[in-house]
């Protein structure tokens, strides 16, 4: 499998951080396989497309929430990145803490 778990819909309350706020927390390496996707579905075109990241950040969203990674923004390039035969991404992560399920 190349995620711990797939899921629909986001599990954590909402934080409300702006891509300029996501852009200040430094990226850092995570292992494919840790990283519990919020979305079930994609577009192929994004995942085959060269420039996919030109209008968004280059780093994957995580959100770190009751002991799980949540890929929030980054799953076609988590994808694609699968398909490279690489095991890991670098990705700015979220730490919410305080909140429970």
């Amino acid at each position: 499998m190349i995620f711990r778990a797939v899921r629909d819909g986001r599990p954590y309350p909402e934080h409300h951080l702006t891509l300029k706020q996501w852009a200040e927390i430094p990226p850092r390496p995570l292992r494919l396989d840790q990283l519990i996707t919020t979305k079930r579905e994609l577009a192929l075109d994004k995942l085959l497309a060269e420039d996919s990241t030109f209008y968004g950040d280059l780093f994957p969203h995580v959100v770190q929430w009751n002991g799980g990674l949540y890929l929030e923004d980054g799953l076609h390039r988590a994808l694609r990145a699968a398909l490279q035969q690489r095991n890991q991404i670098h990705a700015r992560v979220l730490v919410l803490s305080g909140h429970t399920e």
